[in-house]
């Protein structure tokens, strides 16, 4: 649109979502991100928006986004949107921006969002904090947050913060620091957010059955896309779930006296608990289990049942990644390990001793 500043600030108005779909099916991240949508919708006294695209039929979906918190959805229908293209994609993305102007537009950072996100932010010459753990608008909501999660001595610094600003935190330099970024001379702002990090609200049919969904019909064309898509491949590749599991069991560098072993104990307590086996950056590093068993800030972020840490000594950036869980059992043999600071119960002791006894009166119990 020619008319479309991006500095022009005071024009924006009202928090989007980009809500992924794939093969006409919602994705969990649409969810988390429309909750967590609408707690900064509140603070920021704005109106909560779905940005759904895909082929014809997909406004079917657009009602469940309500029950989640959307006060409206704004849908996109093209034959040419039915499967994922950047330059398709983007450019309805962008249209539909500069046309109704929100002040903040969050993505999931799947591997579609990680695509489509800088492409956007470049075009409408805004910022992108990518990859965020945690959003916030409200400076004593921020504050909070800081008190809770950080080692900062908050109570005594001076801040002086301008509240409409979306501050978005990530994690940097590997995990070591967590980074707070904001976009304050141009809109919208805009994050990809990692999945599994934020709470899913209840789903509320009221919601649902109020949301108002608007019908947008795109100005797009096949020349406007650059990249045709002949075939579409799938492999089954099998990866860990930690994200939906109800119990997780998670191995740290205490098991480096004999990995494959803590690793194997690991799997059998997952087993007999019906869970799956987690683990630390240190031992993805090591390469002993692959990345994607790994919880922690710069890994997933889980919210299970019941988290066990096994060895795992309780660095910030890892408890990060699973402190949310119902209930935390560490086991460790220094008595002094963080992980005993949130844990529900915890034991001190040498895990490949304690470990046989835990599934021992397990498999006693269920019998």
């Amino acid at each position: 649109m020619s008319n479309f500043n991006s500095a022009d600030i005071a024009a924006f108005k009202d928090v989007w979502v980009f809500c992924e779909q794939r093969e006409g099916k919602l994705m969990p991240t649409d969810f988390e991100l429309i909750s967590k949508g609408r707690d900064l919708a509140d603070e920021l006294g704005v109106n909560l928006c779905g940005l759904l695209l895909g082929g014809e039929g997909i406004e079917s979906a657009a009602k469940e986004l309500g029950g989640y918190g959307a006060d409206k959805v704004i849908v996109c229908e093209s034959p040419l949107l039915s499967v994922y293209n950047t330059d398709a994609y983007a450019k309805v993305i962008c249209d539909v921006i500069e046309d109704l102007k929100p002040e903040a537009f969050l993505i999931g950072a799947t591997n579609i969002g990680r695509d489509l996100g800088p492409r956007c932010a470049a075009r409408l010459h805004t910022g992108l904090c990518a990859d965020c753990t945690h959003l916030d608008v409200d400076v004593a909501n921020y504050i909070q947050f800081l008190r809770e999660s950080s080692t900062l001595d908050v109570d005594s610094q001076k801040w002086d913060m301008e509240d409409r600003n979306l501050k978005m935190t990530r994690p940097a330099f590997g995990g070591h620091l967590m980074a707070t970024i904001i976009c304050p001379r141009f809109r919208p702002q805009m994050s990809t957010v990692r999945p599994g990090v934020m709470q899913t609200q209840p789903f509320d049919e009221a919601g649902a059955a109020k949301v108002v969904v608007e019908k947008v019909t795109p100005a797009l064309t096949a020349d406007d896309i650059h990249v045709e898509i002949l075939d579409i491949k799938k492999s089954a590749k099998k990866l860990v779930d930690l994200i939906g599991a109800d119990v997780v069991v998670s191995v740290g560098r205490g098991i480096s006296s004999d990995p494959e072993k803590g690793i194997a104990l690991a799997e059998e307590l997952a087993g007999a608990l019906g869970g799956v086996v987690g683990a630390s950056r240190a031992v993805t590093d090591e390469g002993w289990l692959s990345a994607d068993h790994q919880v922690g800030q710069t890994g997933k972020t889980v919210h299970p049942r019941i988290y066990v840490a096994l060895g795992i000594s309780g660095a910030i950036q890892h408890v990060a990644g699973m402190q949310d869980s119902e209930t935390i059992i560490a086991i460790n043999k220094n008595e002094n390990a963080p992980i005993f600071g949130i844990a529900s119960y915890g034991i001190v002791g040498d895990l490949y001793k304690v470990v046989p006894e835990l599934i021992k009166e397990i498999k006693a119990a269920k019998a």
